[in-house]
C-alpha cells in the first residue's frame, strides 16, 4: 500500500490550469523528492494533500485513506512543514510544541514527554526554554520538523524546507531527515528546485508546469531522458516538454 497514492489530479485557479493529471505513488519508508522549479505547482499539491483546498479533479490516499472521503483517518497520519515558516515567534520552542500537540489532542503530560523526546532527538534538548525568535534559521527548520513529528505521522511533507538557510544548514536538515527514513521507517516528501538535495538513491518524481514529467528511480530517470546526472536529465526533460508544446496545433 502506498504512503501517499495521487491519482490524476488536477487542479485549475480560474484559467490557470496549476496541476494537469498528476498521478504518481509514494512508497513506504522511502524518500521521494518532488522536483521542479518556482510555479511547477508543488505548493498546489502539498495544498491539495493537506486539505488547504479542494480537490477538483482526481483522488489523493494516505496509507489507504482517501482523504476526500475519510480526512480526518487521513491526516491523522500526516506530518507537514510548509515553505512559509509557521511558529510563534513570541513564544518558547516547548511552547510551540505544546500547542500543536493540543490541537492535535494530545494530553498535557504526554505532550511534555513527546516533546522532550523530539527536541533531544533534533538537537535542541538545550533551547527548550528559548523564544523562538532567538533561534537561527536552521534551528527554526529543525523546530518546525519536531512539531510536525509530534503526533508522530506516517507520512511527512516538506515544501522546500531549505529555502534560505546556508549550506551546511541544508546538510543538516537534508540528514535528519533521511535518518527518519532509514531509523523510523518515515514516508518522506520532499519539494525541492535543488539538484544537489537530491541522491541516487531517491525516488525522484519531475513536476514541471503542472505536469509529471517523470517518475522513478533517479539511476532510472536519468538513464531514460539519455542524460548522466539529474541536472541534465531535468534540462532534457523539461525542454522536451517545451518543444512539445510548440509543436501542439
Amino acid at each position: 500500500m502506498p504512503a501517499l497514492s495521487i491519482a490524476g489530479v488536477s487542479h485549475s485557479y480560474g484559467t490557470r490550469r496549476a496541476l494537469i493529471d498528476v498521478s504518481f505513488n509514494v512508497a513506504p519508508a522511502s524518500f521521494t523528492a518532488l522536483l521542479g522549479l518556482n510555479g511547477a505547482g508543488k505548493s498546489t499539491l502539498f495544498a491539495l494533500v493537506t486539505r488547504l483546498f479542494g480537490i477538483q479533479a482526481g483522488r489523493i490516499g494516505i496509507f489507504g485513506h482517501d482523504i476526500g472521503l475519510a480526512p480526518g483517518e487521513a491526516l491523522r497520519l500526516l506530518g507537514v512543514v510548509f515553505q512559509p515558516r509557521t511558529l510563534d515567534l513570541d513564544l518558547s520552542v516547548t511552547q510551540n510544541l505544546l500547542y500543536h500537540a493540543a490541537l492535535h489532542g494530545i494530553g498535557r503530560r504526554e505532550a511534555r514527554s513527546r516533546s522532550d523526546q523530539v527536541l533531544t532527538r533534533i538537537g535542541l534538548a538545550d533551547r527548550a526554554g528559548s523564544k523562538v525568535r532567538d533561534l537561527s534559521g536552521g534551528q527554526m527548520r529543525r523546530l518546525e520538523i519536531a512539531r510536525a513529528l509530534l503526533h508522530r505521522p506516517r507520512l511527512l511533507l516538506l515544501d522546500e524546507a531549505t529555502v534560505g538557510l546556508d549550506v551546511k544548514a541544508r546538510a543538516d536538515i537534508l540528514n535528519h531527515v533521511r535518518q527518519l527514513v532509514t531509523e523510523q521507517g518515515i514516508s518522506v516528501l520532499w519539494a525541492t528546485h535543488l539538484f544537489d538535495e537530491i541522491t541516487p538513491k531517491d525516488d525522484l518524481v519531475v513536476l514541471h508546469q503542472g505536469r509529471v514529467l517523470a517518475h522513478g528511480e533517479v539511476a532510472r530517470v536519468i538513464t531514460a531522458a539519455g542524460a548522466h546526472d539529474v541536472n541534465s536529465a531535468f534540462m532534457r526533460l523539461t525542454g522536451a516538454a517545451a518543444e512539445s508544446g510548440r509543436a501542439a496545433p
